[in-house]
This record gives structure tokens, C-alpha cells and sequence, in this order.
């Protein structure tokens, strides 16, 4: 079982169990990370943004490419940086246990 450690907006630093084939905002949800929960709009299908996270550069290589729609929607939000991503377009697998995550302001 993958475990993801996260920042929370408050600076709260947890580790999580995620379920591997699962989403990452679904994981962070499920691990009781709640301001995704609570401004998760869309059902993760790449269409709001409320799911923003910033991944250690340390870890970006672990991850798949972005693909166009998520970069567009990335490109609309304020405060992105490069390694921000939409949880909602990253699959948990195996290989990133280990993985550190920020939640992104809101903005």
C-alpha cells in the first residue's frame, strides 16, 4: 500500500495510506485530508481545479506527463508553480510511495 505524506494548507505535515488504482485527490480525501473534500466540485473529472497540488520536484519525475487538459486548467489558476498538478489526474501506483504533496492555497 502506497503512503503519500502531505501538507495540508495549515502547514500539517501527515502520512497517508492510499490505495493503489485509485485517484490522488481520492486517496488525499479518503485519508481525511479535508479542504479537498470540502471544495471538490467537479467528481475529479478535470474540469474545476479545486484539486490543485504541488509535487516535490524530487518526485515529479515519478509521475506521469501532464496531458493538454489538465495543463490548460492549470494554466487558469493563480498561484501555479512547476510542480503543480490536478490530484484528480494522478493514478496511485506502487511507485509512488513515498510521495510528497502539497495542498494548494486557495486562491
Amino acid at each position: 500500500m502506497p503512503r503519500i505524506n502531505v501538507t495540508t494548507r495549515s502547514g500539517e505535515t501527515r502520512t497517508i495510506d492510499a490505495t493503489a488504482g485509485s485517484s490522488l485527490k481520492d486517496a488525499l480525501m479518503d485519508g481525511g485530508v479535508e479542504e479537498i473534500n470540502a471544495v471538490t466540485s467537479c467528481g475529479g473529472c478535470c474540469s474545476c481545479g479545486t484539486c490543485h497540488v504541488f509535487i516535490d520536484a524530487a518526485d515529479l519525475p515519478r509521475l506521469p506527463d501532464m496531458q493538454s487538459q489538465e495543463d490548460d486548467l492549470l494554466y487558469a489558476q493563480e498561484g501555479r508553480q512547476p510542480g503543480s498538478r490536478l490530484a484528480c489526474q494522478i493514478n496511485v501506483t506502487d511507485r509512488l510511495d513515498g510521495l510528497k504533496v502539497t495542498v494548494a492555497p486557495e486562491w
